[in-house]
This record gives structure tokens, C-alpha cells and sequence, in this order.
């Protein structure tokens, strides 16, 4: 089975090492100790967790909201802006996460895109590569 330290589970679930101790104490998470002694979380535990992160932060967005078939939406702050003709490249930090848009410069405009705006980056695809790491 798959276990992850608490560093790398709260890295993984874009937490503070703080916050998964604290879902521990408050019985949200279950941790083991691994041959070192150390703290892990189960692979499939923290799994558990991130979907219902995710579930929970779609229930409160509220009235309004787009409704979208695209599930993969990573939130973050615009990095870069670089508009040349009528292409714009829009560059997003969003956590660990570098997401680049290519997009029309009238579209960026109508935006109000700047660097420093927050802004939610939204991928519908039907090729995603996953590599796994050790």
C-alpha cells in the first residue's frame, strides 16, 4: 500500500503540514507509522480526502457559477500576460503548477486579465498523459 508522509500528503493536497495534523487530531485522517517511526498517511486515505476537498469546494461555490462539464480546474494567479497580434499568452501560477493559455488578444482584454489577478484555469481534454512516480 501506498503511504505518504505528512509533508508530502499536505504538499499533495495544497495544505500546510498544520492542517493535516490538525485532520488527524480531529479524526478527519488516520496516520500509521512506517518502518522509520515516522507519521504516514494510506495512499488511498488521502485519496478519500483530496476527492472530498474537491467536492466540498464545488458545493460552495454557490448560485451563479458556470455550469461546466470540465472537472479539471486549477485556480491560481496570473504570472505573465503576453499579447503579440492577435494571439495573447496568459501564464497562471496555480500552487506548484505553471498552467499556460493561449488565447486571443481580444478575449485576454475582455477579461481584464493582469498580472496578479486571480484567475481559474479550466482543462477539457481528451488526451491527459499520467506518469507515475516512485
Amino acid at each position: 500500500m501506498t503511504q505518504f508522509r505528512i509533508k508530502e500528503a499536505a504538499r499533495l493536497l495544497g495544505v500546510s503540514d498544520d492542517t493535516v495534523r490538525r485532520w488527524v487530531n480531529d479524526g478527519l485522517l488516520s496516520v500509521a507509522r512506517d518502518a522509520s517511526g515516522r507519521q504516514v498517511v494510506a495512499g488511498d486515505e488521502l485519496a478519500a480526502r483530496a476527492q472530498a476537498l474537491a467536492q466540498a469546494s464545488h458545493e460552495d461555490a454557490g448560485e451563479g457559477e458556470l455550469r461546466l462539464s470540465a472537472r479539471n480546474r486549477f485556480e491560481g494567479l496570473v504570472t505573465r500576460i503576453e499579447i503579440s497580434g492577435l494571439i495573447a499568452q496568459v501564464e497562471l501560477q496555480c500552487g506548484p503548477f505553471r498552467v499556460v493559455s493561449l488565447m486571443t488578444s481580444e478575449a485576454a482584454r475582455d477579461l481584464g486579465l493582469e498580472v496578479g489577478s486571480r484567475g481559474v484555469a479550466i482543462v477539457k481534454s481528451t488526451t491527459v498523459i499520467v506518469e507515475a512516480v516512485a
